[in-house]
């Protein structure tokens, strides 16, 4: 089997590496350009959310509304700014917790 230096990463250095994932415990690859901006984007984008969301629903109709040329009322815009916020909070969960688990398996391989 024919492996490249690029690829071989010793288990004392795994920690060490800025961009690999865990495949397995003691063996790791480097991510591609799309897969870091994916894993990027996945913060980004719900904490962005988050940050610019409006305070109030009349806000959010309004914004929908010069967004996408739909109108919105305010029996609808409530909710689903409720949704919103339920939505991004859990993806960021979920992301900090799919860290928290990458970072416990590498310290186990280790």
């Amino acid at each position: 089997m024919n492996t490249r230096r690029c690829c071989e990463v010793a288990a004392s250095d795994a920690g060490s590496e800025p961009f690999t994932a865990l495949v397995s415990p003691g063996e790791s690859h480097p991510l591609t350009f799309a897969r870091r901006c994916l894993n990027i984007a996945g913060w980004v984008v719900p904490g962005a959310t988050l940050a610019f969301m409006p305070t109030c629903p009349a806000c959010l109709a309004a914004y929908v509304a010069v967004g996408t040329g739909v109108g919105l009322s305010l029996s609808t815009a409530t909710p689903l700014r409720a949704s919103l916020l339920m939505l991004c909070i859990a993806l960021l969960l979920s992301l900090v917790v799919k860290r928290l688990c990458r970072f416990v398996s590498v310290k186990e391989a280790l």
